[in-house]
């Protein structure tokens, strides 16, 4: 196993890409739920899943429950270490400041101008409105390190004042992914600079979400050939503001179940569920059983998982299709459809989608690729001689090393 990790390190400098590890931790709802504080959570901060969809002006964010995968980047110089989530549906980048006034700050890294020796601030205020609440916040620039990529001059923002429900959640900040028409701080997005820098060889970000704890990365200018099986299905945009995609209709075993007549989707790595308009998903959840209970959640049986129905969604004459395993969502004793209703007529590809599916948006030609995610990190064969040659060469270098001491 050991030597295994070294392979996929090896792999990922040889291609010449980079990549930040995420790390799969306990969500809000997890986290509620162990204290006993859900019901009341639930209550005070419903979940509108659309609201980061519906511009008025500055660009919103949800807040999501369910969210469990970020990644550590640094800011600044000396680095200052943030765990953000790397999200397609927005465009800012932004962190804790340490002169916020909120409860939800201290729970979390806060960054400090006045230790970096590169930061500039812009004297510019922000503000972003929240599903359930908002924050604002100074801009400034700074150096900003992702998967050791170091882009320079990246405008940020530093929120002071910040929604109470972020109290729960155990990543700082959020990077946006999505195209610079989103971006209500004005400033460039990281990935846009990324290209403008000419920092990576290629103009596209490829995710692959694990379902264990560790395992999930996403890797900036490559596409990784060992995480997917099968060919990959390039799909054009058709709105590039957010990764928004035609799909063709989404069925349960062969008939409609719901976007009857093609529809519109965001694929989406900053929504953790699969969210689409209301009478849709109420058709899905009838048809796999699920039921509201007292707090607004659906449920259904965790008994009854393996005689659910898959869900297919049908995307450029191409079927992909999500198991009950896959769709459910099991905290403690209880078990969650990973379908919500959003109100609206777009649909949300988030999180439950993302991981049956290797995803790569490609900036180059404004296309989503999927392929299939494989089980684990597989080797080519030229991949596996560059690693026995390498292992050669290293274990003779130790040894002259030895015999020269």
């Amino acid at each position: 196993m050991k030597w295994a990790v070294i392979l996929c390190a090896l792999v990922t400098l040889t291609e010449g890409y980079f990549k930040v590890n995420l790390i799969k931790k306990q969500t809000a709802r997890e986290i509620l739920m162990e204290n006993g504080k859900w019901m009341e959570t639930r209550k005070k901060h419903p979940h509108r899943p659309m609201a980061k969809f519906l511009r008025t002006g500055d660009q919103t964010l949800t807040n999501d429950a369910d969210q469990e995968y970020y990644g550590v980047i640094s800011i600044g110089t000396p680095p200052q270490s943030f765990k953000v989530i790397f999200d397609t549906g927005s465009s800012d980048l932004w962190v804790p400041s340490v002169n916020c006034s909120s409860a939800a700050c201290k729970n979390h890294a806060e960054f400090n101008t006045t230790a970096s020796s590169t930061f500039k601030p812009t004297n510019e205020t922000f503000f972003i409105q929240y599903g359930t609440g908002n924050f604002t916040g100074q801009l400034g620039t700074d150096n900003v390190m992702v998967a050791g990529i170091s882009v320079t001059k990246q405008g940020f923002g530093i929120s002071q004042v910040e929604d109470s429900f972020f109290t729960n959640v155990t990543f700082d900040g959020i990077l946006g992914l999505a195209f610079p028409i989103l971006a209500s701080s004005g400033a460039v997005p990281v990935f846009d600079n990324m290209i403008n820098q000419k920092l990576v060889n290629q103009s596209l970000f490829s995710f692959y979400f694990s379902r264990s704890s560790t395992g999930s990365v996403v890797t900036f200018g490559g596409i990784e050939s060992n995480y997917y099986t099968g060919q990959i299905t390039w799909i054009r945009l058709s709105n590039e503001t957010y990764w928004q995609i035609t799909m063709d209709s989404v069925t349960i075993n062969g008939n409609i179940a719901g976007c009857n007549g093609s529809c519109q989707a965001i694929v989406d790595t900053g929504t953790s569920l699969i969210v689409g308009p209301d009478s849709d998903i109420n058709n899905i959840n009838k048809k796999i059983g699920a039921t509201t209970d007292q707090n607004g959640d659906l449920i259904v049986n965790c008994n009854n998982i393996h005689n659910m129905p898959a869900v297919t969604f049908n995307i450029n004459k191409t079927a992909f299709t999500i198991p009950a395993s896959a769709y459910i969502i099991q905290v403690s004793s209880v078990c969650f459809s990973g379908f919500q209703s959003g109100g609206e007529n777009l649909w949300i590809l988030g999180d439950v989608f993302i991981r049956e599916y290797y995803t790569i948006f490609n900036r180059q030609n404004n296309t989503v690729g999927l392929a299939p995610v494989s089980s684990g990190c597989l080797y080519s064969a030229s991949t596996m001689l560059i690693f026995l040659v390498t292992i050669f060469l290293l274990t003779n270098l130790i040894s002259s090393e030895h015999y020269l001491v």
